[in-house]
């Protein structure tokens, strides 16, 4: 009996230990990028379904990443994205897209492969990049795209 009590006890503060280091370590990774819907794409970028010519809503310049949870190489850009957007906060807005909740979106901009990021100066024309690439390709194109630096 005493066996017992000391391994529930044991298995308790394991648990607890448990759920505390998870909700720490949650806590420290909330996220900057907001995920948009098709709605809140029209409200913020771009509502395609009133003009056919480009005119980017936003005062700030973009980073928008089509993505969907089951892949793999979206998995590895997103910490990079994470970083950019907390390294440049103010400067740009980063974006996500889940491909397979916002089909539509994804078939507006012709999404055939993921990850796709899509880099959106104030004035200009979109640029789409596609794949998994290293952190500095992305700050590369900010800088000449977007003309910002850190």
């Amino acid at each position: 009996m005493k066996t017992l009590l000391i391994i529930f006890l044991v298995g308790l503060q394991f648990s607890i230990f448990s759920q505390t280091t998870t909700s720490n370590s949650s806590s420290s990774s909330v996220s900057n990028i907001e995920h948009l819907t098709t709605n809140t794409f029209k409200q913020k970028i771009f509502d395609y379904s009133k003009s056919q010519t480009w005119s980017y809503k936003g005062k700030l310049p973009a980073i928008i990443d089509f993505y969907a949870d089951w892949c793999r190489p979206c998995k590895i850009i997103a910490p990079h994205l994470e970083a950019i957007s907390k390294e440049y906060k103010g400067k740009l807005n980063v974006y996500k897209v889940n491909t397979d909740k916002e089909q539509e979106l994804a078939q507006v901009f012709g999404i055939q492969s993921i990850p796709a990021v899509l880099f959106i100066p104030v004035n200009g024309q979109p640029q789409m990049l596609i794949g998994a690439h290293p952190k500095e390709e992305y700050e590369k194109q900010i800088k000449t795209l977007f003309k910002i630096s850190k």
